[in-house]
């Protein structure tokens, strides 16, 4: 039995990566996890009925894994993302966004653990989850002392739900922190708390239920069980989308947001006019070190299990970055002649972005081809893509974080079936791996794209303009061209 399990978990099937509840890989299994479980009912409950005696022990190693992968991702943000954005802005806004970047992970964070989990990753309806684990209840019993269970992409295999929960805060928080890099230099400190913490409860939560929320492989006994979990799953995961680590929740949804931003807010002053060079370089290639680090837990942890599965995640990691930094300082060199440490840092990211959907569910070849293709695509979006918008996103998040998040969200569908290497997804009823069709895995990947693109930017719309209807966006102009820091904050990053 356990020798069948280890075949067949790690191909899951439809949706989705990181989530919580019960994640479909074998850990052992050849690469196909699926990392989208979410947790329809994250709580010990579903594991106690399926095993009536004593509740499942958590698979100690997998737990492990777990606890260091999200250690990672915090990294990525604080102080990873921080740095990177921090060095790309002029000195005098340096501290802003540091602090913007680090208060939004504490924001988000808190936010999280009151509702934002529950609503996530407990079932209520194919848009939005319900109240069961509001602040966190039913997860730890003080009377036995014991954690419930969470579900890995294994049938049987279980992590304690405090981990998967922790996991999933740190998405949430790089997710919005992400946001700011489109408004740098110009937004009120308090306007940019305000902004987050709406768009964080209005599209961030909605899109991880979507496309992540499903009842767990073990749900999946017979045609009639199978047919009644997906039917509580989310929107997207129903559909069938393949989001491994965020491609579509996590950089369309903030990439869509940014842009919003960038034109919501307005340009900042003297920009085209002006010299708006990063002023620190090195903190940026810093940054974008301990991003690609950092990415490991953000993509091989959402296998939720030490296995097979995140090893083809975290290889994948490696090599689509390697391409996509190539392919950024290729086109770079050949249109205007010379190759950037920026071009460099920008390209890594570039491929960290694109891959993050795929990651666990193509092939290596197929990682390096979306790898290589998001490198021009994204300087494209840098470059040509954003004259042509017009808009002041500071610092590329749409031209990177969404153009990125697009190309791996649909590559995902190619790359994905057998014939391009990759490896298809799990049939659990039958415990059987099934291939996918190019087209029609394209055409799903392509509803969800659409999907995330319209809501993010809907709700971004509306949570904008009701923080400029309440306690406005933009500081003045005088305090703009002080800078930030001073203006907003009393503080300097550099001593003069």
């Amino acid at each position: 039995m356990k020798k069948l399990v280890n075949n067949f978990i790690l191909m899951l099937g439809l949706c989705g990566t990181l989530t919580l509840s019960l994640p479909s890989y074998a850990a052992d299994a050849p690469a196909q996890d699926q990392a989208t479980a979410t947790v329809a009912e994250p709580s010990a409950a579903p594991a106690a009925e399926a095993a009536p005696a004593p509740a499942p022990a958590p698979n100690k190693g997998d737990t492990a894994w777990l606890m260091t992968a999200t250690l990672l991702v915090i990294m990525m943000t604080i102080p990873g993302l921080a740095l990177f954005y921090g060095g790309l802005v002029r000195s005098k806004n340096m501290l802003s966004v540091l602090m913007q970047v680090f208060s939004i992970f504490a924001l988000i964070t808190v936010l999280w653990a009151i509702y934002g989990y529950s609503l996530a990753f407990t079932q209520g309806n194919a848009f939005i989850g319900g109240f069961d684990r509001l602040f966190l209840k039913g997860i730890f019993d003080p009377a036995s002392g014991t954690v419930a269970n969470a579900a890995t992409f294994s049938k049987g295999v279980y992590v304690p739900e405090f981990a998967f929960v922790a996991f999933q805060a740190t998405f949430a928080a790089i997710t919005v922190a992400l946001v700011v890099g489109a408004f740098a230099e110009r937004m009120k400190f308090a306007a940019v708390l305000m902004f987050s913490a709406l768009w964080f409860t209005f599209s961030y939560l909605p899109i991880a239920h979507m496309v992540w929320f499903w009842p767990g492989p073990d749900a999946y006994t017979d045609d009639a069980a199978g047919a009644a979990a997906t039917a509580i799953s989310g929107w997207l995961f129903q559909k069938g989308a393949l989001d491994f680590a965020g491609g579509t929740v996590v950089h369309i949804n903030a990439g869509v947001a940014a842009l919003v931003g960038a034109f919501m807010v307005g340009k900042r002053i003297g920009y085209g006019k002006e010299a708006m060079t990063p002023h620190s370089l090195t903190m940026t290639m810093i940054g974008a070190s301990l991003l690609w680090v950092g990415w490991f837990g953000f993509n091989a942890g959402s296998a939720l299990e030490a296995g097979g599965t995140a090893t083809l995640a975290f290889a994948n990691t490696i090599f689509a970055t390697a391409a996509a930094t190539l392919a950024w300082l290729l086109a770079e060199w050949l249109l205007k002649g010379k190759p950037s440490m920026l071009g460099a840092a920008s390209g890594a990211v570039a491929g960290l972005v694109a891959i993050t959907p795929a990651c666990g569910w193509v092939g290596i070849g197929g990682g390096l081809a979306i790898g290589f293709i998001a490198g021009l695509a994204c300087f494209w979006g840098v470059t040509g893509l954003k004259k042509m918008l017009g808009a002041d996103d500071s610092l590329d998040v749409f031209g990177i974080h969404g153009i990125g998040g697009i190309v791996g969200a649909l590559l995902t569908g190619v790359f994905n079936t057998w014939s391009m290497g990759g490896t298809g997804i799990v049939d659990y009823v039958n415990n059987t791996i099934v291939n996918t069709s190019i087209g029609s895995q394209v055409w799903i990947q392509a509803q969800a794209v659409l999907t995330v693109v319209v809501w993010s930017a809907v709700m971004a719309v509306i949570c904008y303009k009701i923080v400029d209807l309440t306690i406005g966006l933009r500081v003045t102009e005088d305090k703009e061209r002080e800078g930030l820091d001073i203006t907003e904050h009393g503080e300097t990053a550099y001593t003069r």
